[in-house]
C-alpha cells in the first residue's frame, strides 16, 4: 500500500508541475497582473510603470490599432525611460501638432509579429549575432542576445534592455524596456 500511496502521490506531483508549466502566470509588469487573455491596451493601462506610455498611445491615437488582432511585439518603455528623454521631449510629442512624430516614435516600439525571448535570441543566433527587424513605423531595429537577455538598438544607436520578457497578450506579446527607442530624424 506504502508503494501504491508513493507512486500515487509522485505522479500527481508530475502531473501538477506540467500543469503549471503550460499555465504559467504572465509577469507582474508595473505592480500589476498581466493576463494573456487581454490585449496589449487592456494590460498596459493597469501597469503604474506605463502610464506615459498609455498616455501617449491615447494621444497618437493608437488605441484601437493596439487593441486590434496583431499579431505585436512590442518593446514597452517605462516611465523612466521616457523621463530619460532630454527636458520636455515627452511634453512637446504629446502636443497635437505633433500627432504624426508621435506615432512615428512609438510604432517604432511595434513589430508587426509575435517574437517571444526565445524566438528572438534563435533569430539572433542563426543571423551571427544580431537580427534586423523592420518595425511597424519603418524603423529598422537591431536585436542582440547580450549575456542572455535581448537588448533592442534603434536607428540612432540607443540601445534598450528588456527588463521584463515575455508578457503574453491576446494580440502579442510585450517586452518591457528601459529606454525610448527612435527614429531617425
Amino acid at each position: 500500500m506504502r508503494n501504491l500511496t508513493s507512486t500515487l502521490l509522485a505522479g500527481a506531483v508530475a502531473f501538477a508541475a506540467l500543469a503549471g508549466a503550460a499555465y504559467a502566470e504572465n509577469p507582474m509588469v508595473g505592480g500589476a497582473a498581466m493576463y494573456a487573455d487581454k490585449n496589449i491596451v487592456e494590460n498596459a493601462v493597469n501597469s503604474k510603470d506605463h502610464t506615459t506610455l498609455v498616455a501617449a498611445v491615447k494621444a497618437a491615437g493608437l488605441v484601437e490599432t493596439l487593441s486590434g488582432p496583431g499579431p505585436f511585439t512590442v518593446f514597452a518603455p517605462t516611465n523612466e525611460a521616457f523621463a530619460a528623454l532630454p527636458a520636455g521631449t515627452v511634453e512637446t510629442l504629446l502636443k497635437p501638432e505633433n500627432k504624426d512624430t508621435l506615432v512615428k516614435v512609438l510604432t517604432c516600439h511595434v513589430i508587426g509579429a509575435k517574437a517571444m525571448a526565445a524566438d528572438v535570441m534563435k533569430m539572433v543566433k542563426d543571423d551571427g549575432g544580431s537580427h534586423k527587424v523592420k518595425t511597424v513605423g519603418g524603423c529598422e531595429l537591431t536585436l542582440k542576445d547580450e549575456s542572455g537577455k535581448v537588448t533592442v538598438t534603434d536607428e540612432n544607436g540607443n540601445v534598450a534592455n528588456v527588463t521584463i520578457a515575455d508578457v503574453e497578450q491576446s494580440n502579442g506579446v510585450i517586452h518591457v524596456v528601459d529606454k525610448v527607442l527612435l527614429p531617425k530624424m
